[in-house]
């Protein structure tokens, strides 16, 4: 009986019935979804489609408690709440817990607590100067590379040179279009919208559609297989300890996955922007209509051309960004997988997010140019705890997460910016060896 709603009725607006988490969990299905959000229950089956966030976002959430991610990511959750309202079909029955699956209830409340210490502290407000500077200093790598070409003309070493401050300009683009696009910088969402679309769009050529609606399923559900795409690796590697014994086991075998520590030289870092990313950015705008984002993107190749075509010619300008996004993804990939890919990576487990957060993500020792060469990323647990909290603030939420961490006998990984190099490699190997050992013997 206690699978069954405790008010025998069909769902409908209003709220009027209760439910156990038995029957919320249920509705996880695409055609049926439902989440609970402070204990009430919401039918998103159809709403899902037109979330800002993508449809899959939020979708990852159907039959659990969303509360968390709820507000992690809404800089002003009760403004949010409005559109809920219809959606409203019950709340939970007196009797059943706040958390679902089992989750820690004391370090679900003193995570809650240290978010309004967080909040209370102002700490999820942002400095406008510096990221009008941060910006600044991107513009700036902008002009002194074109200056060069002016100044010196275009000998190998000055091309190189300019190669290289374009690769580092477009690498801090990118750091700076991700602060815009976590709604972390303005006080506004629709100025960091506008914000967001000029620096990845203008300045970088990409989408910030495609960011948000890729980007956005990462921090809700890091390193799960299947809702986190960035461990969708399209089956060229295997990856955490699973997923390699679930394709020996199922004599799964695209790439030699013993070796891929090797092959991710040749394939991940040199590739990953220049043909992946790339390929993948232009479908996603033709095929779901984003005619104002390809207009911006638009905008930054005819910025390029004009640029450098009296420099170079067009194909000596294609080259031009070719090797550009060649240098840009080798930086991008060592920064965002130092942080992840040694870490967990498994199948939902429906765990809460202070947990899921710190199983899937680790800190890089903090100093001057690690803040800088990795957008402020070596504070990726607390990005990922706090998604809207502007960079600048990380260094003074990290003791308060520690000391939380130790609390309750969490893992906080902070490591040099070496070993995360290292253990990326380490970690690919040791997958591949258990999909081998897997392959072989089982």
């Amino acid at each position: 009986l206690s699978s069954w709603p405790i008010k025998q009725k069909s769902p409908r607006r209003g709220g009027s019935a209760v439910y156990t988490w038995e029957e919320v969990q249920r509705h996880c299905h695409r055609s049926d979804q439902w989440l609970v959000i402070d204990r009430k229950v919401y039918n998103i089956t159809q709403w899902a489609k037109r979330h800002p966030g993508g449809i899959r976002v939020i979708s990852h959430f159907a039959g659990e408690d969303a509360t968390e991610a709820f507000v992690a990511f809404h800089p002003d959750p009760n403004f949010v709440r409005k559109f809920l309202k219809p959606l409203l079909i019950g709340e939970l029955a007196p009797t059943e817990p706040s958390q679902d699956h089992g989750k820690n209830a004391a370090l679900v409340q003193d995570f809650q607590a240290l978010r309004d210490r967080v909040e209370k502290e102002g700490l999820l407000r942002a400095r406008p100067l510096f990221f009008s500077l941060y910006l600044g200093h991107i513009l700036l790598l902008e002009a002194l590379a074109l200056g060069l070409l002016w100044v010196w003309g275009t000998s190998w070493s000055i091309t190189l040179l300019c190669s290289l401050m374009l690769a580092t300009s477009q690498a801090q683009a990118g750091w700076l279009q991700h602060d815009y696009g976590h709604l972390s910088v303005c006080k506004k969402s629709s100025w960091n919208h506008v914000l967001h679309k000029f620096v990845i769009g203008h300045l970088k050529g990409a989408s910030a559609n495609w960011w948000n609606h890729r980007h956005f399923q990462h921090h809700a559900k890091p390193s799960v297989f299947s809702k986190d795409p960035d461990v969708n690796s399209l089956h060229v590697f295997v990856l955490g300890d699973k997923q390699p014994v679930e394709y020996g086991i199922k004599k799964l075998k695209y790439m030699p996955y013993h070796h891929q520590h090797q092959y991710f030289f040749l394939i991940g870092p040199p590739l990953l922007i220049p043909v992946y990313f790339t390929i993948q950015i232009f479908q996603t705008m033709f095929s779901h209509r984003n005619w104002v984002d390809l207009a911006w993107s638009i905008s930054y190749y005819l910025r390029f051309c004009c640029c450098y075509y009296p420099f170079f010619g067009f194909f000596g300008s294609v080259a031009l960004i070719c090797f550009v996004r060649f240098l840009e993804s080798h930086w991008f990939v060592w920064v965002t997988q130092m942080n992840h890919l040694p870490m967990d990576i498994d199948h939902e487990r429906h765990q809460d997010w202070l947990t899921m957060q710190l199983s899937a993500t680790c800190n890089i020792e903090q100093s001057t140019f690690n803040d800088w060469f990795s957008g402020h990323l070596n504070f990726q647990i607390e990005h990922h705890l706090f998604p809207t909290m502007p960079r600048h603030n990380y260094h003074l939420v990290a003791p308060l997460v520690r000391a939380l961490c130790e609390k309750h006998g969490l893992s906080y990984q902070v490591k040099t910016l070496q070993k995360a190099i290292i253990d990326v490699v380490r970690s690919l190997k040791k997958s591949g060896d258990l999909w081998l050992d897997a392959y072989l013997h089982k």
